[in-house]
């Protein structure tokens, strides 16, 4: 399995604690890049006010950091775009179209 792959079963691990989703699922993560053991996460909230986003840029760089090889794990928090959940993620919260 590649680094980028063991990375991202570890973002599945980080649940919303608002929404009872994980951040992969929610379509928070914009970007991973990855240069030798050092991973950058390109991320949102799902709003700019989110009450939990320190809780959630700690357990993204807790839970890279457990993938054998990354030493560094930096979160980006970007608003542009800002978050709009997919037709299907919409569908699957339940939200009308």
């Amino acid at each position: 399995m590649s680094k980028k792959d063991q990375i991202i079963e570890q973002l599945q691990l980080v649940e919303d604690p608002e929404l009872g989703l994980d951040i992969w699922t929610l379509e928070l993560v914009y970007d991973i890049a990855i240069k030798d053991e050092n991973v950058v996460i390109t991320m949102t909230f799902t709003s700019p006010m989110c009450p939990y986003g320190p809780q959630l840029v700690e357990d993204v760089k807790h839970k890279v950091g457990l993938v054998e090889g990354v030493e560094d794990v930096e979160v980006v928090i970007s608003f542009s775009p800002v978050w709009e959940p997919s037709d299907d993620l919409k569908e699957m919260l339940g939200m009308g179209f």
